[in-house]
């Protein structure tokens, strides 16, 4: 796969200008996966997106994941589990991904659980008009099938992911390590970005 290099700012708005010429359905929704730098790319297509007339609204799996008590069943670092069992992919269809279907109603519900406090967000729909765009940023977020209009993958190596991932999270590897291997996210996604450096990305031509 060859790969352009390109600025963060570049790249954000040659995103945004994906987003805003896909075919017309009554909402699109984005992903942006990988194991580092997604809220970041996430955050930075709202303003393109906003300034260009689209209503947007950001939403983080990070406040999709199950109650401790399921993630942590079998001890709070079992990579097995986080690939499997942290993310709660049935409430992020249910309150995120199926109101904005063709024929949906546009309400969507942007938190469900608050990780930190292991508890609820209680936070009130909102709604979407025609026309708007949902981020949906996170990891190992693909291969499940769950309903995208466009899905961007950051694409970063094993040894890269190895040296950036802070010391507590070093655990995680084989989770990320078995993505590779068996989603193979840079095959799925509509759009590969080599995110290595952070501050020197490159998109797949």
């Amino acid at each position: 796969m060859r790969y352009r290099p390109i600025s963060f700012d570049r790249l954000a708005t040659e995103l945004a200008e994906r987003i805003l010429a896909l075919p017309g359905t009554p909402w699109v929704r984005v992903a942006v996966d990988g194991a580092l730098d997604t809220p970041l790319l996430a955050d930075a297509l709202v303003d393109p997106l906003r300034v260009s007339g689209r209503p947007v609204l950001r939403v983080s799996t990070v406040d999709f994941l199950r109650p401790a008590s399921l993630r942590f069943e079998k001890g709070k670092q079992d990579a097995e589990a986080r690939y499997f069992d942290w993310l709660d992919e049935g409430a992020l269809r249910r309150e995120v991904l199926n109101p904005l279907s063709p024929g949906g109603s546009g309400m969507v519900l942007p938190a469900l659980w608050d990780a930190e406090r292991d508890r609820a967000t209680r936070l009130d729909r909102v709604e979407l008009p025609p026309g708007g765009v949902v981020i949906v940023d996170g990891e190992l977020l693909l291969g499940r099938g769950l309903p995208f209009e466009l899905a961007v993958h950051l694409s970063i190596s094993p040894s890269a992911l190895r040296r950036r991932l802070p010391e507590e999270e070093q655990w995680a590897l084989p989770a990320f390590a078995r993505y590779e291997e068996e989603v193979d996210p840079a095959t799925v996604a509509d759009v590969v970005v080599r995110a290595d450096d952070p501050k020197h990305p490159a998109v797949a031509a």
